[in-house]
């Protein structure tokens, strides 16, 4: 190996040790000060298992969770630079993928809700699964009617209960203040108990 190689090694490595001890928020200056793809792997390094398990709680496919997962981090590179440490990072990126699966979700609701449909029939229909634990049916209904509400209800009633993210949180994440959260929240869960009770 050339001495020049070398030395792109030793530089690359080091500047991975040093980067993996910032907090997120200096990692994200340093790499938009520099347009910086080594220190971005870093960032995501530290949330792609995040961002892929948002996503596959949107697509309910592994293939489409991964896809989705690659655009949050493309997209992710070019927007770093709209950061402005309002909030934490990982909840401006907690929204940032959301937002990403809302409008995926939104440009294939037909699809989604076909899909469904037929998963319903095979919930219904399977004579095998009679003994299937009930609390379990329950939760493929939720399942399925969460999949039924609009995105934007979907996401805020996910950052709530799933993620646990709180009431101050949302306020920065949708940018409104705390009692248009609490309103948004109430209509999203009047939505989805209604599709619950009529599935």
């Amino acid at each position: 190996m050339s001495k020049y190689k070398t030395n792109i090694i030793k530089k690359f490595l080091k500047a991975k040790k040093v980067s993996k001890d910032l907090f997120d928020e200096t990692l994200v200056k340093k790499i938009v000060l520099n347009n910086d793809a080594d220190l971005f792997e870093v960032l995501y390094d530290r949330y792609a298992d995040l961002v892929y398990n948002k996503c596959f709680s949107f697509a309910k496919d592994e293939d489409e969770a991964k896809d989705l997962t690659q655009d949050v981090f493309l997209k992710l590179f070019i927007k770093l630079v709209s950061f402005k440490e309002k909030s934490k990072f990982s909840t401006w990126l907690y929204a940032f993928t959301y937002n990403h699966c809302v409008n995926y979700v939104t440009r294939d609701t037909a699809k989604k809700i076909e899909k469904n449909a037929v998963e319903t029939t095979e919930i219904q229909d399977n004579p095998e699964e009679e003994d299937f634990n009930i609390y379990q049916l329950k939760v493929d209904k939720l399942r399925i009617a969460l999949e039924r509400i609009p995105p934007k209800d979907k996401m805020i009633l996910l950052l709530k209960y799933q993620d646990s993210v709180t009431i101050k949180e949302l306020e920065t994440i949708l940018d409104v203040g705390s009692s248009a959260v609490k309103m948004r929240l109430k209509r999203a869960k009047e939505k989805l108990i209604e599709v619950y009770s009529n599935l």
